[in-house]
């Protein structure tokens, strides 16, 4: 036990060290090499991760085995991992940057979807994915003056924790930790009280503590926190995502605020709004499959028989 504590400690220091020395890098050199470095390592990452390319080639294939060839899913997979390093390399490069070189590089679709939700005075729940890079829309977002929060799950290296935290803070983005889950939802109906905007994605497997809806015509699990949310605050719900262009420049669109609808009962109430959100974010994943990460196992939950 305790070599493992050891070992441990050992890879966290290390990984820790890397990430700063990186970044100390990364930050300092011009755009144009940040993506080269990014293709780079995706070539190596794609090569050598044997287990996420395979997860990556399964679910495209299970999405999009009988609408496109094996040529363009193996190209979708690789663009795929190429996207990740991207924005790894973009995270890491906007540390210690001032908000107007976020401003510069990540404009606005259709924001007055957003500004006529929060002036309803409820908060506004934007509801997405793990699609494009994720993480800088809500700091554009603050940077832009909005209340913008956001759910973290926690990591396991306090000092990276801390890190990362003290830079959420710097561009002023409310950071609520995702467990405990019951301290998680009393600080997420607070923000939202608080008229914030709060990022949920809707995209993870939920084993089988969500409900079962249609994603590429299987069932997959997923969460209902936004549907709940919105049912006991009021909270208005507006699906947004963030898309990468040609020159590596981001278009974060806001689609119309999606007033949820009535069944028969709470569950049914429930399942068919998770099941329009799900629907929403299949539609943004088929335009541009290679923002999207395939390399989660999205189908792995299967609803009892």
């Amino acid at each position: 036990m305790l070599r493992k504590q050891i070992y441990r400690g050992f890879v966290y220091s290390a990984g820790f060290g890397f990430f700063v020395v990186c970044s100390l890098i990364l930050r300092h050199l011009p755009e144009f090499m940040l993506y080269e470095i990014a293709k780079a390592l995706a070539v190596v990452g794609y090569v050598l991760g044997l287990r996420f390319r395979k997860t990556a080639l399964q679910n495209l294939n299970a999405a999009f085995g009988r609408e496109k060839t094996q040529k363009q899913i193996s190209r979708i997979a690789f663009d795929c991992v190429l996207s990740i390093f991207k924005s790894a390399v973009e995270v890491v490069s906007v540390i210690g940057k001032p908000p107007d070189y976020i401003r510069r590089k990540y404009s606005f679709v259709h924001k007055e979807h957003l500004d006529a939700a929060l002036a309803k005075g409820k908060g506004v729940i934007l509801v997405s994915a793990h699609f494009g890079n994720f993480p800088l829309m809500i700091v554009r977002l603050s940077c832009e003056g909005y209340k913008a929060a956001a759910i973290m799950r926690p990591l396991k290296d306090e000092r990276f924790e801390r890190f990362l935290a003290a830079e959420r803070d710097r561009f002023r983005v409310h950071t609520i930790k995702s467990l405990p889950r019951r301290e998680c939802v009393i600080a997420t109906i607070s923000s939202l009280r608080d008229n914030e905007a709060v990022f949920l994605p809707l995209d993870q497997n939920f084993g089988t503590g969500g409900v079962f809806v249609d994603f590429f015509n299987r069932k997959a699990a997923t969460a209902t926190g936004p549907v709940i949310l919105a049912q006991r605050t009021g909270a208005a719900i507006i699906p947004c995502f963030i898309i990468r262009q040609k020159d590596n420049s981001h278009r974060i669109v806001f689609e119309p605020e999606m007033p949820l609808v009535r069944g028969r009962s709470n569950e049914q109430d429930i399942q068919l709004n998770v099941q329009r959100l799900t629907s929403v974010i299949e539609s943004y994943v088929r335009r541009y499959p290679a923002e999207w990460s395939w390399i989660h196992r999205r189908w792995k939950a299967r609803p009892r028989a």
